[in-house]
């Protein structure tokens, strides 16, 4: 074993109020609006006396960004969330002197409105399905330095397909025992998160296509693969949106097997099914354009969560 001798020294380090749960309501009219969110606040700077030394001259406490981030919901408002979290971000590096850089994640959760007599209610709703709309805002720096980056995404978007999907033509080893198909259940749990150029934009008609775009492609694709589905999903997204630089996917397989009827005497013709949660394929990619910008620290995360 090689014993090493170098001198010990603080690596990268960041710090931040992790998953502050908002809700804004909108009560302006007798017809509310609501938006349920997930904050995450991250920033990073000179902060190496804070953990060097315990000197906590240059650190704004968490509860401070948790403070900071439920006032700017009635301050600058939840809109839109990607301009919601450019807001908090571009304070936290403009007004705040040790900070470099600053990264919001947001989760929302959709609701829609119950029906009553046959019209959606002014101000009750029931939480729809469990597809999480997803966006993470870095800003860094100022002046003529000044960066900013937009991901928007999504996450826990469930679909599946009855059939259009096959698996055939693999490596084998001694170890492989799954059968080849050409008709299968094809089903993922999606997670996409895309980069914008720009940090101004449709937000909310970009998400409504994007998500649309994807869906179409992965119905109407005749997929030797979840790999193949998951690229043409991404190649289609960044023809239709120019101002879209790259997109990364991960697709959990949901795999369905049919299930033996046979002992029973019973003929099952991809019919009846098996749903296996787990152990799964997990398929990811990223499709990007040869000539997008340089990603920076867009992509470094800071919960997971996005």
């Amino acid at each position: 074993m090689t014993e090493l001798t170098g001198k010990i020294v603080l690596g990268p380090h960041r710090y931040g109020k992790a998953e502050n749960r908002v809700v804004r309501i909108v009560r302006d009219t007798a017809r509310h609006e609501i938006r349920d969110l997930n904050v995450s606040s991250c920033l990073r700077g000179d902060f190496d006396a804070a953990h060097l030394e315990g000197d906590q001259a240059t650190v704004l406490p968490t509860d401070s960004q948790k403070q900071t981030i439920f006032s700017y919901a009635k301050e600058k408002g939840v809109t839109f969330i990607e301009d919601y979290g450019l807001a908090l971000a571009r304070h936290f590096v403009d007004d705040v002197d040790p900070v470099e850089s600053a990264r919001i994640e947001i989760e929302e959760y959709v609701w829609e409105r119950v029906v009553v007599d046959g019209a959606g209610h002014d101000h009750t709703w029931t939480r729809k399905g469990s597809e999480v709309r997803t966006v993470a805002i870095t800003v860094q720096g100022s002046g003529s330095d000044r960066k900013e980056w937009v991901i928007g995404g999504l996450k826990d978007l469930v679909v599946l397909k009855s059939t259009g999907s096959e698996f055939s033509g693999f490596l084998t080893d001694p170890y492989t025992v799954l059968e080849p198909t050409h008709d299968r259940v094809m089903a993922t749990s999606l997670v996409a998160q895309w980069r914008f150029t720009a940090s101004d934009a449709d937000w909310d008609v970009t998400y409504d296509g994007i998500r649309a775009t994807m869906l179409e492609v992965f119905a109407t694709l005749q997929s030797k693969a979840l790999q193949q589905t998951l690229f043409e999903m991404g190649r289609a997204v960044l023809e239709k949106y120019p101002f879209i630089a790259e997109i990364r996917l991960s697709a959990p397989n949901k795999h369905h097997f049919a299930y033996d009827l046979a002992r029973f005497g019973v003929d099952n013709d991809n019919e009846v099914f098996h749903a296996d949660d787990r152990p799964y394929g997990l398929i990811q990619a990223s499709v990007l354009r040869e000539d997008a910008p340089d990603a920076g620290i867009a992509w470094e995360p800071y919960t997971g969560a996005v």
